[in-house]
């Protein structure tokens, strides 16, 4: 029988980052709580080294979340296409910070506003760069997203400054 990693150990893997997160710790704390380095818990998340169940048990524990949460949406794995599942998306960088975000904006206005912004933005083709990188290629779906009015409400100066350097004010 073949060591090669299987999807399901993809997704374990997934898991235990989703989880990891919620937990807000990091990959060095995790490991040094199983007594192994960061590296093998990256391995781990990423699919590359399967995770033995003795192995699973440990990190289950040091993530006080039951094994069974370790393998949500295996249901799904054998489908063919990507896996819109939540678990999936939260398994992106980044983006269990930008739900938690979300649900800290108290008006609704502001949430549909916001919602509607990274629905532009998520239409738009990625042919621009970051400003770190150079000069942004605004694509017409972004440059529709900079046109539209700012929420209305009380929104962080952050966001201000942002909607402000998006209409070029």
């Amino acid at each position: 029988m073949s060591k090669k990693p299987l999807p399901v150990d993809a997704l374990v893997g997934r898991n235990i980052r989703i989880c990891r997160l919620q937990r807000g710790l990091t990959q060095t704390e995790l490991g040094k709580h199983l007594g192994v380095t960061f590296q093998q818990i990256q391995k781990y998340e990423n699919g590359a080294n399967r995770v033995g169940a003795a192995r699973l048990t440990q990190i289950a524990g040091a993530l006080d979340v039951p094994l069974t949460t370790l393998f949500d949406g295996s249901r799904t794995a054998g489908r063919p296409g990507p896996d819109l599942s939540g678990r999936e998306l939260l398994a992106h960088p980044h983006a269990l910070r930008l739900v938690q975000a979300f649900h800290r904006i108290p008006d609704n206005r502001t949430r549909m506003s916001v919602l509607r912004l990274i629905d532009r933005i998520g239409e738009a083709q990625p042919t621009f760069r970051t400003a770190a990188r150079g000069r942004r290629k605004l694509t017409e779906a972004t440059a529709e997203a900079a046109r539209a009015p700012a929420p209305r409400g009380r929104l962080p100066a952050r966001a201000r400054a942002g909607y402000a350097r998006a209409r070029g004010e």
